[in-house]
């Protein structure tokens, strides 16, 4: 319902269309004839009048649904002055419409001017459903739900952390308060990294008592239902994952079921910093408390058939070493490599080296970087885009893809947060956080005396002389020289 109203109020496409001027349709889709759409794709609407009904969306979807009211009103009696009934009927609907809407969103927050974000969970054996509410202006305007799976050696704590570092990673707005149900690791630093992409200060907090408390039970609530829905979506996944794993044993015309695969790829930022990532799949479905990184050690700049030879070598050195231990110890059922025949031939040749018998293919891509199909044997296999085959091998590839990108970017956020007082013996994460949240930045830091640095919460004498003495020895050195 919402979304028909939200419909009704802009004319905005459903369509994904490239609208660069270069290509018009011949003819408007039925979106444009029951006046549901402008039909931008027909050149129907300039661009900065469809600009204005994007932006006005957007306004209304963050909570400005009363500016907008006051503008629709005074372009509704103009028209009426002006005489265009036609017109002012049309405003009046508008009107209409927002206000059907703004009576179903209810007011949960006294203070309008904080955007913020609410998130609950309920966790199962395997699953778990994360919901998050959105809040602007005081009014809840929507809210997004996720499935998580493989969840079953994680903690509540581990789960949320996890969620959010990389909710708020790929998200292009940050709130200015973001409430959730438990406390987890690190908080301080998390407030710090979405501060500095905010531009502001980011507050993570666990409410106790009072309106968000008690909203957020109503989110587990409404997540524990969730998930008993998902649980049953997620069951006939798993049944299709296994029957897309019997598909790929038949085409590959392996003796036995590829119930662990494991896949491997080769990341590097700018030639530096390479990294092998291996995710694993059980039963065509994502084990990833099984998924490892592993930093390369003895190939200087980037070379990945090198790099795949290491990083093969000491994972099957780990699951012989190990025995029973949890792990390595299992070995694949299947290898495949993220990259084309050469790093294909090199696993090959290393799993051979071990003398083990496991069958190994290369992933490959077409020119839009699409999972086009298997090199297995030194042949190509493509797939058609509506086997369940093709669907597991593009799920596989994308996670290690992913899986390496998130090492990078892990990476990038660290060094992003490293300063001077890294190097600051008695000086931790946590009081580095205090010390820049207190003082701003290492320079306001550098001119404080032992007692203003001491003061601080966390620190005492010792850590503050610390402190001071640190920049007074650089100083004198800096001098000498």
């Amino acid at each position: 319902e919402f979304i028909d109203i939200i419909g009704n109020l802009y004319k905005l496409r459903k369509c994904s269309l490239k609208l660069d001027g270069t290509k018009k349709n011949q003819r408007p889709c039925l979106n444009y004839h029951i006046n549901r759409c402008t039909a931008p794709c027909m050149g129907n609407i300039d661009y900065k009048e469809y600009r204005e009904e994007v932006n006005k969306a957007i306004s209304f979807l963050s909570g400005g649904e009363e500016e907008l009211m006051k503008s629709l009103t005074v372009k509704m009696k103009l028209a009426s002055e002006k005489l265009d009934f036609e017109e002012a009927a049309k405003y009046r609907d508008q009107i209409s419409s927002l206000k059907i809407i703004s009576e179903k969103q209810k007011i949960v927050s006294a203070n309008t001017a904080i955007d913020q974000d609410v998130i609950g969970s309920a966790i199962g054996i395997e699953e778990a459903c994360i919901q998050i509410f959105f809040i602007r202006n005081g009014k809840i305007i929507g809210n997004e739900h996720y499935l998580l799976t493989n969840i079953e050696n994680e903690t509540r704590e581990e789960i949320i952390s996890s969620f959010l570092s990389q909710f708020y990673t790929g998200t292009v707005y940050v709130p200015k308060e973001i409430y959730i149900e438990t406390d987890i690791e690190d908080r301080e630093l998390f407030e710090k990294l979405l501060s500095e992409k905010r531009g502001n200060k980011v507050s993570v907090k666990v409410p106790a008592k009072g309106d968000k408390s008690m909203l957020i039970k109503m989110i587990k609530k409404n997540a524990l239902e969730i998930l008993e829905k998902g649980s049953q979506r997620i069951k006939r996944n798993l049944d299709e994952s296994l029957e897309a794993v019997n598909e790929l044993k038949d085409l590959l015309n392996l003796n036995e079921v590829p119930i662990r695969i494991e896949a491997y790829d080769i990341s590097n930022i700018q030639g530096v910093e390479s990294v092998g990532s291996m995710v694993v799949f059980e039963r065509g479905v994502p084990s990833k408390s099984n998924y490892r990184r592993f930093r390369i050690k003895t190939v200087n700049g980037p070379n990945d058939y090198k790099s795949m030879e290491e990083v093969l070598e000491r994972r099957i050195n780990r699951g012989l070493d190990q025995g029973d231990l949890k792990g390595f110890n299992k070995m694949p059922d299947l290898i495949l490599i993220d990259g084309g025949k050469g790093q294909t031939n090199i696993a090959e040749e290393v799993i051979y080296n071990f003398g083990l018998n496991i069958p190994v293919c290369g992933m490959i891509k077409d020119d839009k970087h699409t999972t086009r199909g298997l090199i297995y044997q030194n042949k190509e296999i493509e797939f058609k885009k509506t086997d369940k085959v093709y669907r597991l091998i593009y799920r596989i590839q994308e996670e290690a893809h992913r899986f390496a990108i998130e090492y990078h970017r892990n990476l990038r956020d660290k060094t992003l947060f490293k300063s001077e007082l890294d190097n600051i013996e008695n000086i931790g994460e946590k009081r580095k956080i205090n010390l820049l949240k207190e003082f701003g930045s290492v320079e306001n830091i550098k001119n404080k005396s032992v007692e203003e640095l001491a003061d601080i919460d966390g620190m005492n004498i010792k850590a503050a002389e610390s402190v001071y003495n640190y920049f007074r020895n650089k100083t004198k050195n800096n001098d000498v020289k």
